[in-house]
């Protein structure tokens, strides 16, 4: 049991992933595991308090964006909840440009073809690194989107160093009362 739920494996409910996340978790993560929700529910704190989950093993996708010249760069950060992106610091110095910011909802939607608070790093186009903050990687069970508003997915933090394109981001983010 995870709260009031109970998990079961990713790949045994193909119905609670889009195509794109179904592949990766067969492909690189098939110790995850899913369960199914009220899509009204997705967001972390309602998630937490009406299911009652643990907001520390709760992880976010958090898809940013910059410019070099003509060139547009991107990647996807995952934090803990209780932690914050350093967009304006680390992100933007390894994105390499001037100025680094959350992609608007729309592109992060068309970008990922997943639902917006369902995004998560399983199964996103090539084109987005992963970068995992240290806290992620060193949390043992984690829980991050599917893809979709109506479940999650449960797998090791560690395990998301196994996606294409995923690095370890030591400092990526920090807790939000030190801001």
């Amino acid at each position: 049991m995870f709260g009031k739920l109970a998990p079961v494996p990713a790949v045994d409910r193909p119905d609670l992933m889009p195509a794109s996340v179904l592949g990766a978790v067969r492909s690189f993560v098939p110790e995850a595991k899913v369960f199914e929700i009220d899509p009204e529910h997705a967001d972390t704190e309602t998630l937490c308090a009406v299911y009652d989950l643990p907001m520390d093993v709760m992880a976010n996708a958090v898809l940013v964006l910059g410019r070099r010249g003509d060139a547009e760069r991107r990647a996807c950060c995952m934090t803990l909840a209780h932690r914050r992106v350093d967009v304006n610091n680390v992100v933007r110095r390894r994105l390499d440009v001037r100025k680094a910011s959350f992609a608007p909802m729309d592109l992060a939607v068309a970008e990922s073809g997943m639902e917006y608070g369902g995004i998560t790093p399983v199964g996103l186009p090539a084109s987005w690194p992963v970068w995992v903050d240290a806290a992620v990687a060193d949390t043992e069970l984690i829980c991050i989107g599917s893809g979709i508003r109506g479940s999650k997915l449960l797998l090791p933090g560690a395990s998301l160093l196994k996606l294409p394109g995923a690095e370890r981001v030591d400092g990526l983010a920090r807790d939000i009362a030190s801001d």
